[in-house]
């Protein structure tokens, strides 16, 4: 071992100099230009201008952005903010997101640690005979600093993995936020779903009332020969088929809440419970803030999973740089500086400093095309991450598309089928009063009050509709991730409690 120079500090900072002007290999990069167009499709006709106007759903020029509304401003029902609370502390799916990003941030700390040397404290010792064959034992031990193997990083190599691994991380947290997005609408989408079935059990169930009342005078009146059997068979035939709505309502209200408690990650118990629609109707959900389409340009800032798809693209173009620094020198530094002496007990007297320095060159020469299919296989991943953050900025397109066309149309779908189901009404209360006076026949009372069960359950299944077509086009649009600010969030919470 050399006699450890003063210089010694100088010559690793001067490779680090030499490590931190290295060239790099990343190929620049350009976003693609977005596959769609620069507006979105709208409803032609009278239809979308009835909407318009009968609804009010155009949102006005001064209305933020869906992306800029937290979910506590957007949801005003307090119940239905609890669930969403109680989804975001519970629910498995965005607990694995969080984990996703702690394991990619301690990928991109290692990677990042693959930058500077790796300095160790150690003491090795040997043993071998002597070359001059005469039976002595030559002995050496060393103890101090080693820096092992050290990649002097002139090519760029191992910082474009650390960017790779960079870009990872950035797209697990915009994953993170996507997924957030999905389980608040999730949540709201379910909520409403319920609300729904309680307004549709209340209808079977006053439905099945009134068949009931039907089929026992109608079996009164087969029974004095008043009516005929085919009369008697349709009642019965009307009443079990309100029976059989029952049913089916029943189960899928059964089947909603266990897809809520899903969502929420734990038992709908004690507060949870409560905060269950019982007697609720969806006539009775508050409304929700009206959220502006924007622009399709809008989407590729405000769409995490559009953000997620480019920063996916940026970790597969410095995979590039990578794989093309492979095809220049490598080269490697270890050293060491401390101790050294040919006997254990004199490993730190004075006098026994001493370093060494082995610097390693590799220039790669054959390797049977390995580095060249690795840059293929780096170049065909960027070709595949731009198709996919094509492909998410089209999918958003879409999604927008549908939901502004819901929003166009289904308004005024429900006007029209309310409109429908109180004449049908009225068609029942006169088709029953004819009846009872012997003016009108038993099937037309009997198809008179089939249409009205018809009617008023398509008013129920629309006004579903369109109140989760507002909750798709907030999510679409980008919201649901950003939280208020803690002054806000804690206003928030006193106006949910003040509610209840």
């Amino acid at each position: 071992m050399s006699k450890f120079p003063s210089r010694f500090p100088q010559l690793l900072a001067l490779g680090a100099a030499a490590l931190l002007a290295g060239c790099s290999m990343i190929p620049k990069y350009e976003r693609p230009a977005a596959p769609v167009a620069d507006q979105y499709p709208t409803a032609s006709g009278w239809i979308a201008e009835s909407a318009q106007t009968t609804t009010g759903s155009s949102a006005t020029v001064n209305t933020p952005a869906a992306a800029d509304i937290e979910w506590q401003t957007f949801f005003s029902d307090p119940q239905l903010r609890k669930l969403i609370d109680a989804a975001l502390r519970n629910n498995r799916d965005l607990r694995i997101a969080v984990l996703n990003i702690e394991q990619a941030r301690a990928q991109y700390r290692i990677r990042r640690a693959d930058q500077f040397p790796t300095i160790n404290a150690g003491i090795t010792g040997s043993r071998q005979p002597n070359a001059n064959g005469n039976g002595s034992i030559t002995s050496s031990y060393t103890g101090g600093l080693i820096m092992t193997s050290y990649e002097l990083d002139f090519f760029g190599r191992v910082a474009a993995l650390k960017e790779s691994a960079l870009a990872q991380y950035l797209a697990t947290e915009e994953g993170r936020k996507t997924t957030q997005i999905s389980l608040i609408a999730s949540v709201a989408n379910t909520y409403l779903s319920l609300l729904a079935d309680e307004e549709l059990l209340a209808i079977t169930q006053q439905t099945l009332a009134t068949r009931e009342e039907s089929f026992k005078l109608s079996k009164l009146r087969f029974d004095n020969g008043v009516s005929s059997e085919l009369d008697f068979r349709q009642a019965e035939s009307l009443t079990e088929a309100a029976r059989a709505s029952l049913a089916q309502q029943v189960r899928q209200r059964a089947l909603d809440q266990n897809a809520l408690t899903l969502l929420i990650g734990q038992p709908l118990i004690g507060e949870l419970a409560v905060a269950l629609p019982a007697g609720k109707g969806l006539a009775d959900a508050p409304m929700m803030v009206d959220v502006p389409a924007g622009l399709p340009s809008d989407l590729l800032t405000r769409r995490p999973d559009v953000r997620q798809a480019e920063q996916l693209l940026l970790a597969a173009n410095a995979d590039i740089g990578a794989a093309r620094a492979a095809f220049f020198p490598r080269i490697s530094l270890t050293a060491s500086a401390g101790s050294a002496s040919s006997h254990l007990n004199g490993l730190f007297k004075s006098g026994s400093y001493g370093w060494t320095m082995a610097p390693q060159l590799i220039l790669p020469l054959f390797d049977a095309g390995r580095n060249r299919a690795g840059l293929d296989s780096a170049n065909a991943g960027r070709d595949i991450a731009i198709a996919q953050y094509e492909k998410s900025i089209q999918t958003a397109f879409r999604e927008v598309a549908d939901a502004l066309a819901g929003r166009a149309t289904l308004g005024e779908q429900l006007r029209a089928q309310q409109a429908q189901a109180n004449a049908e009404a009225t068609r029942f209360k006169l088709a029953d009063l004819r009846y009872q006076n012997g003016i009108a026949s038993y099937l037309d009372q009997l198809d008179a009050q089939r249409a009205l069960f018809t009617a008023r359950q398509a008013v129920v299944q629309t006004r579903l509709a369109q109140l989760q077509s507002q909750v798709t086009l907030y999510k679409t649009l980008g919201g649901g991730w950003k939280e208020p600010p803690p002054e806000e969030a804690l206003s928030l919470k006193v106006d949910t409690q003040l509610s209840r």
